[in-house]
């Protein structure tokens, strides 16, 4: 910033020696004013038109970025879900483990959240985990977020789907290779789509 201003006074440093040059009628101090000023109203209209399209730019991304988001009412969900889908993936809860309907399930395919359908995880990043939950050891980037998660005095990381905030399970760091993460996610929050070959 101090660069930015030292540069702006030689600029009309520069311009008033000009002036008195090509204009001798004038003063060199009056000449001083007269640019400073025209400076600075360039100056502030130039950093006003900056900033308001830096707003409008970041208002327009978040524009964007909400509008990919669904957003239902409790009632919808409701009548969207079955009870336990909507206890897990809207209030938080936790499917008891070896009940769910995927947590052994080898086929190929992709499975996406059960609220938005939101594409989550590939069959190919599934594995055996033992704990009886589905175990994946990678996610879909940018469609699962990674969220702190505080609950019954613990500190863990939830995983919720980032199209409709369904809370999916939690991530651990106890997966096998390569990334050596561990995605537990509830059956329930998932839908299971087949490869069709």
């Amino acid at each position: 910033m101090k660069t930015q201003f030292f540069h702006f006074a030689k600029v009309v440093e520069f311009l008033s020696l000009l002036g008195c040059k090509f204009f001798p009628n004038l003063t060199s101090k009056i000449f001083y004013k007269i640019v400073h000023m025209r400076l600075v109203a360039f100056a502030f209209v130039f950093i006003s038109a900056v900033s308001c399209d830096a707003e409008a730019q970041q208002k327009s991304t978040i524009t964007e970025s909400d509008s990919l988001k669904v957003v239902k009412t409790d009632e919808e969900w409701k009548t969207q879900l079955s009870n336990e889908a909507y206890k897990v993936t809207r209030e938080k809860g936790t499917e008891r483990a070896f009940t769910g309907a995927y947590w052994d399930l080898k086929k190929a395919g992709d499975y996406n959240c059960v609220c938005c359908d939101n594409f989550l995880f590939s069959s190919e990043t599934k594995f055996d985990s033992g704990t009886g939950w589905p175990s994946f050891y990678d996610c879909e980037k940018g469609n699962v977020l990674e969220v702190e998660d505080r609950s019954y005095g613990m500190v863990r990381t939830e995983v919720v789907c980032a199209k409709c905030d369904a809370h999916l399970g939690h991530l651990f760091d106890d997966g096998p290779k390569p990334s050596g993460m561990r995605y537990c996610i509830n059956s329930v929050a998932l839908k299971f789509i087949p490869n069709k070959h």
